[in-house]
């Protein structure tokens, strides 16, 4: 009885001692993870395809990196413009480890180490491609050619510490609290002088339209004024003429002074009055005189 009591405690001990050494030797690598393997400190293997894997038991160690795109919100930094003009720029980072032994050997494997020098190096990206543009390229340039820019500015710099740069964009750029004012002010000056300008070139224009619209009224008037007089002239030359033609037919004369006569003694007569008097010498009486 007791040899079979020792062999099943010395069953028990090895189970129990297989599950511990099982348990040290089986390595999982989740998703969004490498898994690096040491042994002795140094680093022996990087598992970067999630499932399971197996190390050495208490020989071996492993520590889990990110293997995921990360963003690192840069600290908010003045940056000048090359005419000297002072933005805040508020910007963040997008990366990831490209290369973990490369990371770890140069950065000790630490995230915090690895936005220490993106930091850097985007900041000083940040700064040369500012400071050669103009204030007003650098706000013209937010569709995305600047931060193009920035991130070609960083080249391959970041990849001697196993960090591949994925992106650079610009959350926030903008001039100090203490310029706002001014340039505000600028800019509404600006926005004035460009509509006096429209102002005036609109007077202009519609003093053109008015003195054109007058020439071409003067125009048209003296063209008017100059056919009437042509109306008149054929009119009192056609008149002329019947009376030439009157007068010279001695039958159409006599009709012609009667009628006269007549229109004569009846504008005599208007305003209610009813006798007319004419010395016997006048030429109306002589006409009626004739009639008779």
């Amino acid at each position: 009885m007791k040899k079979i009591g020792k062999l099943l405690t010395g069953l028990a001990a090895a189970a129990v001692l297989a599950v511990v050494v099982l348990a040290n030797s089986v390595v999982i690598t989740r998703q969004n993870e490498y898994t690096v393997v040491r042994q002795f400190g140094e680093v022996v293997g990087v598992q970067s395809n999630p499932g399971v894997s197996f190390k050495i038991p208490f020989v071996q160690s492993t520590a889990t990196l990110p293997n995921t795109v990360l963003l690192y919100d840069l600290p908010i930094s003045d940056v000048i413009t090359q005419d000297k003009k002072t933005m805040v720029a508020d910007s963040f980072a997008l990366w990831k480890i490209a290369d973990p032994v490369l990371f770890i050997q140069t950065l000790n494997g630490s995230v915090s180490n690895a936005e220490s020098r993106l930091s850097t190096i985007v900041y000083n990206s940040m700064k040369n491609i500012i400071s050669s543009r103009t204030q007003t390229d650098v706000i013209s340039g937010r569709d995305g050619e600047l931060a193009a820019d920035i991130r070609d500015g960083v080249g391959d710099t970041l990849d001697q510490y196993g960090i591949q740069l994925i992106a650079v964009e610009t959350k926030h750029l903008d001039l100090p609290d203490d310029n706002k004012e001014a340039v505000y002010q600028r800019m509404i000056s600006e926005r004035n002088n460009i509509a006096a300008s429209y102002t005036a070139q609109g007077e202009s224009e519609a003093q053109k339209i008015r003195s054109e619209t007058d020439r071409e009224v003067q125009v048209m008037l003296s063209e008017a004024q100059a056919q009437a007089e042509v109306l008149i002239a054929e009119g009192e030359a056609e008149y002329m003429n019947i009376l030439s033609d009157a007068y010279s037919d001695p039958a159409k004369a006599e009709f012609y002074s009667f009628v006269r006569a007549l229109d004569a003694a009846k504008a005599s007569l208007s305003g209610g009055g009813n006798t007319l008097l004419l010395s016997k010498d006048s030429p109306l009486a002589q006409l009626f005189y004739q009639a008779q």
